[in-house]
């Protein structure tokens, strides 16, 4: 007997930017993997599938960017993935303006190292074609077609014999578009996901242009947008049973803490799916420290919680609240 859709369903946990390079590379190799992920790592596990956007490459060579100006270059060594993998993580994206902060030698190890580690990964490769391939992964019993794109860093864009990432301009035409996400579904992808590493750095809203290009893809048909790139978490927006994360903000990482907008402040997203979208989302709010991410507590806890209720309100979604965080619920259980 074949069971049900109802009963095919998976749980995402779904992350920000992860920065494995720099200050927190140095850590790795004097530091259990696991203990990166702090108190979060049993919700990390529980999850059927780890989504995050990777913020560096991986590997022990090339040199640093100077073909345009840029100001921070994050690599981390190749031990680095095991840090990946000792928090389930399924997936990474790759369209954002640090994977080839050490040129092309050194995305390609990227790639190969997580291969070989069996993380799946979009939005870079060899070429463009590749760069703008899905990644394609299980989660539980659903299988899971991810695309990533940015507007960051315009000199990464891939070309159609360089090695790059997927650039796209938020105001053209969307890509994903309806066409290749179908080509998903009739090739068996029960849900479609697009990263996208999108918008300026540290705004806590995304404008009206970043807002319509991430509802163009919802109307194309994917059924989660994935945002990252402010460095702040932003508000959540539904449509029927879809999602725009507008920005899940930072997860892992050394970087200074503006103490007003807060980059140390983000969420776990939990995301309940089946095969016709998305079921229900649970929030955990953590604290980012020093290389290091926890589960938030007290006045930081309430203070993550209301500031994201009120960003998400002025899309008209209201959370319930739970010991634990805030909960949405789009389709109830039977």
């Amino acid at each position: 007997m074949m069971r049900s859709d109802h009963l095919r369903t998976a749980r995402l946990a779904i992350v920000g930017d992860v920065m494995l390079g720099r200050l927190v590379s140095r850590q790795i190799g004097h530091r259990a993997p696991e203990t990166f992920w702090g108190d979060t790592l049993p919700i990390l596990r529980g999850a059927d599938a780890g989504l995050a956007n990777l913020e560096c490459a991986i590997s022990s060579r090339g040199s640093e960017w100077t073909r345009t100006p840029k100001l921070f270059h994050f690599r981390a060594v190749p031990g680095a993935v095991e840090v990946l993998k000792a928090a389930g993580i399924s997936y990474v994206s790759q369209a954002n303006n640090h994977v080839l902060d050490y040129g092309e030698r050194a995305l390609m190890d990227t790639l190969a190292v997580l291969d070989e580690a069996g993380i799946a990964h979009a939005g870079a490769g060899g070429n463009l074609q590749a760069a703008k391939r899905p990644a394609r992964f299980d989660a539980g019993r659903l299988r899971i077609a991810a695309f990533s794109v940015t507007d960051n860093e315009p000199a990464f864009a891939s070309e159609e014999q360089r090695p790059g990432t997927c650039y796209v301009e938020p105001d053209g035409t969307a890509w994903p578009g309806a066409d290749a996400i179908s080509a998903e579904r009739e090739a068996g992808a029960d849900f479609v996901l697009v990263s996208a590493h999108l918008g300026p750095n540290m705004v806590l809203s995304p404008d009206a242009n970043l807002r319509a290009c991430k509802k163009r893809l919802i109307m194309a048909g994917c059924d989660v947008v994935h945002g990252h790139s402010a460095h702040v978490f932003q508000g959540i927006e539904v449509l029927g049973r879809r999602l725009i994360l507008h920005d899940t903000g930072d997860f892992l990482d050394d970087y200074a803490t503006d103490g007003s907008l807060h980059n140390d402040w983000s969420f776990i997203f939990l995301v309940d799916i089946d095969p016709q979208g998305v079921r229900r989302l649970e929030l955990r709010p953590v604290k980012l420290g020093f290389a290091e991410v926890n589960l938030a507590r007290g006045a930081e806890f309430e203070a993550i919680c209301e500031r994201m209720v009120r960003q998400s309100r002025s899309f008209g979604v209201e959370f319930d609240r739970s010991a634990t965080g805030l909960e949405l619920t789009l389709v109830p259980d039977p």
